[in-house]
């Protein structure tokens, strides 16, 4: 039977997309008989296996910061203005003195600007040893990841 041949060459057509295929191949059939042979087949549209969505690797709590500029996070906060213009700002705080190390404001903040504001940050304190970050695009990026390696400061994510 056609329907059943169809069906097997394409598993992820339903009873209408096989009715479409038997119309053009010049079949004069009813889209209810098609259903309804379909059904009395025993065909069904197979469903997608998912994707299982691997956990990334736990490292655990990092220890709590025993100094000033041991350790800072990092990230982005969102807002708009009044006449609904977007702007972002990068807020990095210093995780054991709670100080706010940096606020950088932007309408597009980039890796490149990220980096800019850590420089200039640097210029007047010590860069920490570690920065915790989220996998946003601006901190996974290969010239973030260069610019910590340069300057010997681990990204945590």
């Amino acid at each position: 039977m056609r329907i059943r041949e169809i069906a097997n060459d394409r598993p992820r057509f339903g009873c209408e997309r096989i009715h479409v295929m038997l119309k053009r191949e010049g079949w004069q059939i009813n889209i209810k008989r098609v259903h309804r042979l379909y059904c009395l087949e025993g065909l069904q549209v197979r469903m997608r296996r998912r994707r299982k969505k691997h956990m990334s690797l736990h490292r655990g709590m990092p220890p709590p910061a025993s100094g000033p500029n041991e350790r800072w996070s990092m990230d982005f906060v969102h807002d708009q203005l009044s006449n609904g213009l977007a702007f972002r700002v990068l807020t990095v705080v210093d995780n054991w003195s709670r100080e706010s190390v940096l606020l950088e404001t932007g309408f597009r903040l980039t890796s490149q600007d990220v980096i800019l504001a850590l420089d200039r940050a640097a210029q007047s304190r010590k860069l920490p040893t570690s920065i915790t970050v989220d996998h946003g695009t601006e901190f996974t990026s290969l010239v973030m990841d260069d610019w910590a390696h340069v300057n010997r400061v681990s990204l945590a994510f």
